[in-house]
């Protein structure tokens, strides 16, 4: 469906909510416990900078090479361009006249100090879990940190995108404001796992669909990002990145260090783990672990069609000749590795996902595992883009995509440029 469709659904939704928005009906305020929950006490500071960390709020409001959390970092989405703005404590250009209210107001309710709707790029679909008392001590950390006087980049939204109106009714379609509350069947870690991925994590803004409005479908069934040109696997499909086969220990090393004996993570997840998840305590990331060890795992899908006739085995064997000259050293003339320096590509889901985007920009780009505390000087590997034309890159992921027992489909030339002209960041 085009979009030009959805303007008449989007334009009676938003006149519908604006008849109704002086008197939001589903904004909700909760008061601070007392004043001493957002105090810039030291208790309040430390505990607001590790729930950042856990939020990953760097990544999106610290532009590269920028002074943290100044902003001016954008991100492209289907609807154009949106600026994330400064929040450090500066009086006229980040959010240092804000109180704690106006603060939990834009978590909580996606509103601004003055009362403007915020665009869900910044995502309070998920952030609305967080509670008071967590807030308050962001809201005491982040006034904590050096105020820098840099203006916030306007958006550069399409029409009718760029209405407060239609923002209204996707509201009003989409988002209702509402604390995290723990099902009393699990456990108190499950529950501050729950917690973790559902608010503060906000896992499903990469690992979940999109509709043709930009609204995350329920779950963590896997979407590709388009902004970033990565394909955020299903965390609850075998055949992706599902997870209720592994033992804990494992989920939880690869959280904390970005390498385990059953996987290793590139790419965007890489950053995830180096800014954020590697600075969890044990006791969070556990509960990470179990909760999402426990998600009921999501319908096979079907499987890709494996690449056939004498056209395809042409471009398989030219693609085992590349792979012979730059690949086996490393990953074996069999695809077996050395984990978790070299990673398996035998059996390997990250290249059998009907989806090839990761493994194409992976050859591109190389792969570089994270950095971390738990694995201080991670292996590496090259990029191979400079080197290897479209139809090469091509060959060789089909090659990968149809070895050792694995069996995806192939990847063509024009696949690969998608791709190879989409920027890293």
């Amino acid at each position: 469906m085009k979009k030009t469709f959805l303007y008449p659904i989007i334009l009676a939704a938003g006149l519908l909510a604006a008849t109704a928005i002086a008197a939001w009906p589903r904004a909700q305020h909760v008061p601070a416990s007392s004043p001493a929950a957002y105090a810039p006490t030291p208790e309040n500071i430390a505990r607001g900078e590790y729930l950042a960390r856990a939020g990953d709020c760097m990544a999106c409001h610290t532009a590269r090479a920028g002074a943290p959390f100044a902003g001016g970092r954008f991100l492209d989405t289907p609807f154009g361009r949106v600026a994330a703005p400064n929040i450090t404590p500066d009086t006229a250009t980040g959010i240092g006249n804000w109180s704690a209210d106006d603060f939990w107001g834009a978590l909580h309710n996606g509103t601004s100090k003055d009362g403007r709707l915020l665009y869900p790029a910044f995502p309070y679909a998920n952030y609305t879990k967080i509670t008071r008392a967590d807030s308050d001590a962001l809201y005491a950390y982040l006034r904590s940190v050096a105020p820098v006087r840099q203006a916030s980049p306007a958006h550069a939204l399409r029409f009718p995108y760029n209405q407060q109106w239609a923002l209204a009714g996707w509201r009003l379609l989409y988002f209702k404001p509402g604390v995290y509350e723990p099902d009393t069947r699990q456990d108190a870690s499950w529950n501050r796992g729950a917690y973790l991925v559902q608010g503060l994590g906000h896992c499903n803004a990469c690992h979940s669909s999109r509709n043709s409005l930009g609204a995350s479908e329920q779950g963590l069934s896997g979407g590709l990002i388009p902004q970033l040109g990565w394909y955020a696997p299903s965390l609850t499909a075998d055949s992706e990145a599902g997870l209720g086969n592994w033992e804990v220990e494992h989920i939880v090393q690869l959280l904390r260090t970005g390498v385990s004996p059953r996987a290793t993570v590139f790419g965007p997840m890489a950053e995830v783990v180096a800014r954020s998840l590697q600075h969890l305590s044990s006791d969070d990331a556990r509960a990470m672990a179990l909760y999402l060890k426990s998600l009921p795992a999501s319908p096979a899908t079907p499987a890709a069609e494996a690449p056939a006739g004498a056209e395809a085995e042409r471009t398989i064997q030219a693609g085992k000749v590349l792979y012979e000259h730059h690949c086996a050293d490393c990953h074996g003339a069999d695809g077996r590795g050395k984990a978790p320096a070299y990673p398996p590509l035998a059996g390997n889901r990250a290249l059998t996902m009907r989806e090839p985007v990761n493994a194409i920009r992976v050859v591109l780009n190389g792969g570089f595992a994270p950095g971390t505390a738990g694995n201080p000087r991670p292996y590496g590997m090259p990029p191979f883009g400079p080197v290897l034309g479209d139809a090469e890159v091509a060959q060789v992921v089909t090659y990968l995509r149809a070895s050792w027992g694995n069996r995806a489909s192939a990847v063509t030339a024009q696949d690969v440029n998608r791709y190879r002209t989409v920027p890293l960041d």
